[in-house]
C-alpha cells in the first residue's frame, strides 16, 4: 500500500458520468533463454515481441464476472464478523492481498477457503492482490529486499505459477482476476524497466496461460504510466486489467492522465484515489485504502 496524505471522504465526488463504451535484462548480462519475445526498448518503435497494434489488451474472456462501484482494500483480511458489518459501509467489494514474497502481511489468521466463501455469501466481491517480485529501482526501501533478479522472464514465470496456486487455495476460481502489485519505481531508467517489463509480462502469460485475467496494480505515475508507454509501443503480453493509484483526486476512472481514455476500457480499471485512511462502520474501525472501480472480481467457489 503506497503512503500518503488523507483526504475527507465528504469532499470526494464520483466520476460516474463517463460510462465506458459496449524485456530484455541488463545490460551486460546474458538474456534469459526463455524469453522468446524481449522488448529491446519501452517507448518508441516496437521491438521484437511487439505486436504492432496499440489495441491491447483484448477483451475480457467469456464467464469473467465484473463490479462496478466502491471498493477497499487493506492488509489484513478482516474477520468474517467484521466483513458483515461493514455491509453498512458505501462499499462491496475488498482486495485481499492472499499471496506473494513482498506481501507486507503476510500473516493471515483470517484468510482461507471457507473465509473467502463466506464473505462471498454475503455479498462482497474479492479482489486478489498478489505482491510479488519488486521492480529493481523499486523506491521504497521495505521493497528492496525483495527485487527482481538476473532472470526476469523466468522468475516472472515461475511467480505466476505461485500467484495461481496460492489463489486456488483459498478457493478462487478461473476467470477471476489476479491483481499483480508492483510498487512505484524509476520508470525512467531504462535497464530497470526492461528488467520489470520482462517480469511483467511472464507474470502476466502465465496467469493468462492458466485460465485467470492478470491485473496491474501500482503508482499511476510510475508503473501504470511504464504499462501505457509499452502499450502504444505495441508490447503484447500486458495486463488485461489497470489498477491505477494517484491519491489526492477525486475519484474517477476515465480522467487518469497517464492513460489513454480508451486503454483498459471497459470494466478494466480501478482508481486507489486514497489511503492509510481509518473507517469505522458497523462498530468496527479499520485503515483502509479507497478505490472507485469497474472491473473484474473473483469467482469463489
Amino acid at each position: 500500500m503506497i503512503i500518503g496524505l488523507v483526504l475527507a471522504l465528504a469532499t470526494l465526488t464520483v466520476d460516474l458520468t463517463a460510462s465506458p463504451p459496449g524485456a530484455a535484462a541488463t545490460p551486460g548480462r546474458a538474456r534469459a533463454a526463455a524469453d522468446p519475445a524481449p522488448v529491446e526498448e519501452y517507448m518508441g518503435l516496437p521491438g521484437p515481441g511487439a505486436t504492432g497494434s496499440t489495441a491491447w489488451p483484448a477483451r475480457l474472456p467469456a464467464g469473467v464476472r465484473t463490479f462496478r462501484g466502491r471498493a477497499f482494500d487493506t492488509c489484513i483480511a478482516p474477520s468474517a464478523d467484521t466483513m458483515r458489518r461493514w455491509r453498512s459501509s458505501q462499499y462491496r467489494a475488498v482486495g485481499v492481498y492472499y499471496g506473494g514474497r513482498g506481501r507486507a502481511c503476510k500473516n493471515q489468521p483470517h484468510l482461507s477457503r471457507s473465509w473467502a466463501r463466506a464473505v462471498s455469501r454475503m455479498g462482497w466481491r474479492l479482489l486478489p492482490l498478489y505482491v510479488g517480485s519488486q521492480s529493481p529501482c523499486v523506491i521504497a526501501r521495505n521493497k528492496k529486499g525483495v527485487r527482481i533478479g538476473r532472470n526476469p522472464w523466468s522468475q516472472g514465470k515461475r511467480e505466476g505459477r505461485d500467484a495461481v496456486r496460492r489463489a486456488k487455495t483459498v478457493g478462487i476460481q478461473t476467470r477471476s482476476p489476479l491483481y499483480l502489485d508492483m510498487e512505484a519505481y524509476a520508470y525512467r531508467k531504462k535497464a530497470c524497466a526492461r528488467t520489470t517489463l520482462s517480469f511483467v509480462r511472464a507474470w502476466d502469460r502465465e496467469v493468462r496461460r492458466s485460465g485467470y485475467v492478470p491485473g496491474f496494480y501500482s503508482s499511476a505515475d510510475s508503473g501504470v504510466r511504464h504499462m501505457e508507454l509499452s502499450r502504444r509501443a505495441g508490447v503484447r503480453d500486458l495486463p488485461s486489467v489497470m489498477w491505477f493509484a494517484r491519491w489526492r483526486v477525486r475519484p474517477h476512472l476515465y480522467r487518469e492522465p497517464s492513460l489513454s481514455r480508451a486503454a483498459w476500457n471497459p470494466a478494466r480499471r480501478i482508481h486507489q484515489y486514497a489511503g492509510n485512511v481509518k473507517e469505522r462502520h458497523g462498530g468496527r474501525t479499520l485503515v483502509i485504502d479507497r478505490n472507485l472501480m469497474h472491473a473484474p472480481v473473483a469467482r469463489v467457489r
